[in-house]
């Protein structure tokens, strides 16, 4: 049962919460977060105190976050958060989320990403499963990703790639080093090293080995649900031209070119 307040703490309460609620229009989870109490009971102090509940003047109702920008113009940056998503990533009906397993390092980097893209800092947060999530939410964004192309179930509706993204080579580029940051590695082979991607949806598959093509390397056929970079010119040239956003990736790989275990 909540504490009784007397008249005195009653009033400042009332006065604390019309300040924050009303003048300075912060929703009832910035207020839980700011007074170090639950949601639930910040609301029921609301209801409590005869404030009267004005959802529809907050900026994140029915999740439309005003204070998101959606870029009004294709560039190498959003291509690259197009490979993320399409590796990492889904989104929801109200979200975009990108769900990075314990790459700690990389959720800093594709955070930074997402600010300058959208023009705030997305939430961070870690399942009990130790998976890190970066997520905004926003049913505008949502949209406009579906509108590109993107679906909520990726691997039913076999999702491929946004023409947009294949249109010019430093999209192509961004796009694969996205793609091969989340759903690619890099690891030591008795005789060499391997940068390999992996999904189940072919059609995504085939176009990141068209597009390397495209762009000069010599990965191999399409192996299950993998593609690999194996030639030792190729792993040097994708370090060189396209390179990690994922320092995991970056870190394994000159660990071997160090080492001189690139290969012939």
């Amino acid at each position: 049962m909540a504490k009784r307040w007397n008249k005195t703490e009653e009033r400042d309460k009332r006065v604390e919460l019309k300040r924050l609620y009303i003048k300075e229009n912060k929703t009832i989870d910035e207020i839980a977060k700011l007074l170090n109490i639950g949601e639930s009971s910040a609301y029921k102090r609301l209801l409590r105190l005869g404030i009267k509940p004005i959802p529809f003047k907050k900026k994140t109702y029915r999740n439309i976050n005003r204070s998101i920008i959606v870029p009004k113009r294709y560039s190498e940056d959003l291509a690259e958060f197009v490979g993320t998503l399409l590796g990492d990533g889904h989104i929801t009906p109200t979200q975009v989320v990108v769900t990075l397993g314990t790459k700690d390092k990389y959720a800093d980097h594709v955070s930074a990403l997402m600010k300058n893209l959208f023009g705030i800092y997305p939430k961070i947060t870690t399942r009990r499963s130790n998976e890190i999530v970066v997520y905004v939410g926003s049913t505008t964004l949502v949209r406009w990703f579906l509108k590109m192309g993107l679906v909520y179930n990726k691997v039913k509706a076999q999702v491929d790639i946004p023409s947009w993204c294949v249109s010019r080579k430093k999209y192509m580029a961004r796009v694969v080093r996205g793609l091969i940051d989340t759903d690619g590695s890099v690891y030591k082979l008795k005789y060499g090293t391997q940068i390999s991607f992996c999904n189940r949806s072919l059609p995504l598959l085939t176009s990141v080995r068209n597009l390397l093509v495209q762009l000069g390397f010599h990965p191999s056929k399409i192996s299950g649900h993998n593609v690999y970079l194996t030639q030792r010119g190729d792993l040097i040239k994708y370090f060189k031209e396209i390179g990690f956003g994922n320092k995991k990736h970056e870190k394994r790989f000159l660990d071997f070119f160090n080492k001189g275990q690139l290969g012939e």
